[in-house]
């Protein structure tokens, strides 16, 4: 969030620039490629939308033209790496309050350098009272759009696209933000906008909502009868008047009117029987605030009623509330979640948005690109570029209510291919990718926030080193440390800032902020080396392997793949191993590893498993680059293949730490292939297949995969899904539930983790699962 003092006018960007504290071009990003706008304006705040090009550093891999060479030489790297520049959409949103919109259309006017168009879509009332001021400043005519169609475009958006975009409040939890896992079909669902009346309307397919009922009695009402009441204009003062109020001074209680007898009514004497009722009857004055908490009560409880009669006439059980009257108001948000939780006996949840008030910017924008289609394409929130959710607590931060002079902003990256459910998954509307919830675990979020701090150092260590070329290596490295340690401080402050924290979402974190100073795989040199040195070894590990009986090599089968699974430089027990002593290698890793029984331990299972017929298709997610993949996994998708097993690899579409890349297993398999006929003829017969899992993350997300994956394992009828490393089976898919067999093994390279597993430093877990009948 960008701090802003007082707001002036101004023919340029200066009067902008002397009104924040943040340079203007870290508000309003790559505005110079920005190619089409929208704009929603309420009756306090603006919310920009714009979508704009970005060129940032992707490393690419390719095997080098040995043409007219006898033989690769020895010494040669496995193939050649280039940095180069790649272009890509991103979406923007900028919201800020009203005073501060002559600034920002100067301060946009003077950067627009690339824009396509011509138009600007606008939403919200105040696209007829600025009407004359965009067109002036902007040069662009404004299209006014319905303002319901854009809400209802904007919500199916961020509930597609975000998988933590919805939460329950309540007031007493610590946090209290609970987010909810999207469901993989978001309709239908209700959507009730407060703003100065109350729309209520049903939503069923992208296209396809109606309008079926609402109320003039809402957010303008307790705005203007707050005011008669206490004098007090300003809405966010009001809203601040009630939460340090105390409603049963003002309102008639049950316990009132029947006294003990409630009790033999069933009701409880706390309840409201008569709003205001107390007033007829007193002889004395109220308190504003007592007064402006009642009046809260009053119309979120009919709000509330109303809502929930609409959900059960319409058999529905997801209601989103927006609209001014919420904007991440506290006092508003717990009285709704009430009234609802009250008058539904708990069936029905009052669910809100991350990112509420960019619905109208975010559907007016949809409406305007159409002809784009945004929304064949999957996107996601760009956590370096995106200021999360504030805490709203009054309590904690009286002033921050009013909102002075900040600015809210959103990033989404559109990702290259679509995004779809694993249908392997045994039920997806339940399924949650990660394994320990941080927002909850207070001793856990202390622990993972200072372990991801003291790894910085490291981290920008390594990121310099990548680029021996670059001038400027270092000072992108500190400008990355400064981003990533101030996000690392707001999650300490606010763990729900981006949603449910995790340790996923602390990695995926860093690996933005890393992008954002163009470091787009610190590690591409160290996988480079490490891929070379495993090659050479492959062919006497293979050699190794074969020569020994049925069973015992099924073990050494399981101990290469873990012994494989120690080589994470994302782990420092292992980085401080691997920079020391420059030989540990796969021999020395097996003998790192615990000894059976292993802390998770159903090799017999799997044993007894493999005694029976073969499986018809495996699915492997792969993890690291090097001795990992080379001498763990290969081997092991090898011996598959043997046994008639078709495969399907899946690695990463983008870097992520040492982690292989898809790019990267295509050249590692192709020399494989050329030393092993059973690996060449599986690729050449495509009993073989690769594939990106349509992820950049250490971790992994079976909700958000590839599509062209989530095909192929449907088509070929994939029974057995394997899943390594600490990142994708542990952080990630630990209780993962799948339709098939499946297999999730690691190497616990984190001694306090181990400790909390029950074990120790380099404790295996090798879980193998069979779905119930």
């Amino acid at each position: 969030m960008a701090e802003c003092g007082a707001s002036g006018g101004g023919s340029s960007g200066d009067s902008l620039d002397k009104s924040i504290t943040l340079p203007p071009d870290e508000i309003f990003r790559n505005l110079e490629n920005a190619k089409r706008f929208a704009i929603d304006i309420g009756g306090s705040l603006t919310k920009l939308a714009y979508y704009s090009t970005v060129q940032h550093k992707v490393a690419k891999v390719r095997s080098f033209d040995h043409s007219g060479k006898d033989a690769e030489q020895d010494h040669e790297p496995p193939y050649e790496i280039s940095v180069q520049e790649e272009i890509t959409a991103r979406l923007h949103f900028v919201k800020f309050e009203n005073t501060y919109i002559e600034a920002c259309l100067d301060f946009i006017k003077d950067h627009l350098v690339n824009t396509e168009t011509k138009v600007i879509q606008a939403t919200g009332g105040g696209a007829y009272k600025f009407k004359d001021l965009i067109e002036e400043k902007l040069r662009l005519k404004v299209d006014k759009e319905d303002v319901m169609t854009c809400l209802i475009k904007g919500c199916n958006f961020v509930l597609k696209n975000i998988p933590q975009e919805a939460f329950m409040y309540q007031k007493d939890s610590d946090p209290e933000f609970r987010f909810q896992t999207n469901h993989p079909n978001i309709f239908p669902y209700l959507l009730v906008n407060i703003g100065s009346g109350v729309s209520i309307v049903k939503v069923e397919t992208e296209d396809r909502f109606e309008w079926v009922g609402g109320s003039s009695i809402g957010g303008g009402t307790f705005w203007g009868l707050g005011a008669l009441l206490t004098k007090t204009k300003k809405f966010d003062e009001l809203l601040h008047l009630a939460s340090k109020g105390q409603h049963a001074n003002v309102d008639m209680l049950v316990q009132d009117i029947y006294g003990g007898a409630h009790q033999t009514l069933g009701l409880s004497g706390n309840l409201i029987a008569s709003s205001f009722g107390k007033s007829a009857t007193a002889d004395r004055e109220f308190s504003k605030e007592d007064m402006a908490k009642s009046l809260l009560h009053m119309i979120s409880n009919d709000i509330g009623q109303l809502a929930c009669l609409y959900a059960r006439l319409h058999c529905l059980d997801r209601v989103y509330f927006g609209g001014f009257f919420i904007r991440g108001h506290p006092v508003t948000m717990r009285t709704i979640t009430y009234s609802i939780n009250f008058f539904s006996k708990g069936e029905v949840q009052a669910l809100f948005l991350r990112h509420e008030g960019y619905l109208g910017a975010i559907g007016a924008f949809l409406k305007g690109a159409e002809q784009d289609n945004p929304n064949q394409y999957s996107w996601g929130e760009n956590y370096a570029g995106s200021s999360g959710l504030m805490s709203t607590s009054p309590e904690l931060c009286p002033t921050q209510r009013t909102r002075s002079g900040t600015f809210d902003l959103l990033e989404m990256d559109r990702l290259e291919r679509p995004l779809v459910n694993l249908p392997l998954l045994l039920d997806p509307s339940s399924y949650v990718p990660d394994t320990v919830d941080l927002t909850d675990d207070a001793l856990a979020r202390k622990y993972w926030l200072t372990c991801f701090e003291e790894a910085l150092d490291g981290v920008v260590k390594r990121a310099v080193a990548s680029q021996p070329e670059s001038a400027d290596a270092a000072e992108r490295a500190e400008k990355f440390r400064q981003k990533y340690w101030s996000k690392l401080q707001t999650l300490r402050h606010q763990p729900f800032a981006y949603g449910t924290l995790t340790v996923r979402s602390l990695l995926d974190t860093r690996e933005h902020c890393l992008n954002e100073f163009s470091f787009p795989d610190p590690y591409s040199k160290v996988k480079q080396k490490e891929n070379g040195i495993a090659l050479k070894c492959f062919q006497g590990v293979v050699h190794a392997l074969d020569s020994l009986g049925w069973e015992e090599r099924q073990l050494a089968l399981v101990k290469g793949l873990l012994a494989g699974n120690v080589f994470d430089w994302g782990a420092k027990a292992v980085s401080d191993v691997l920079e020391s002593d420059p030989q540990f290698g796969f021999e020395e890793a097996k003998r790192k590893l615990q000894e059976r029984p292993w802390l998770v331990d159903s090799y017999n299972k799997w044993l007894q498993r493999l005694k029976g017929p073969p499986h018809k298709c495996a699915l492997i997610f792969a993890d690291n680059s090097g001795i990992d993949i080379i001498l763990g996994v290969f081997p092991f998708v090898r011996e598959l293949l043997f046994r008639g097993t078709e495969v399907i690899l899946a690695c990463n579409s983008g870097p992520a730490l040492n982690d292989v890349t898809y790019n990267e297993s295509l050249i590692v398999a192709d020399r494989i292939a050329a030393m092993d006929p059973v690996v060449h003829s599986a690729l050449q017969e495509e009993r073989l297949l690769l594939v990106q899992t349509g992820s950049s993350s250490p971790c992994l997300d079976l909700s958000r995969l590839d599509q062209g994956l989530a095909v192929l394992a449907r088509e070929r009828g994939a029974d057995l899904v394997v899943i390594e490393g600490m990142g994708r089976a542990v952080h990630t898919n630990y209780h993962a539930a799948l339709r098939c067999e499946s297999l999730k093994l690691a190497v616990v390279k984190n001694a306090w983790l181990a400790e909390r597993l029950g074990g120790r430093l380099f404790s295996v877990i090798f879980k193998y699962e069979v779905p119930a009948e």
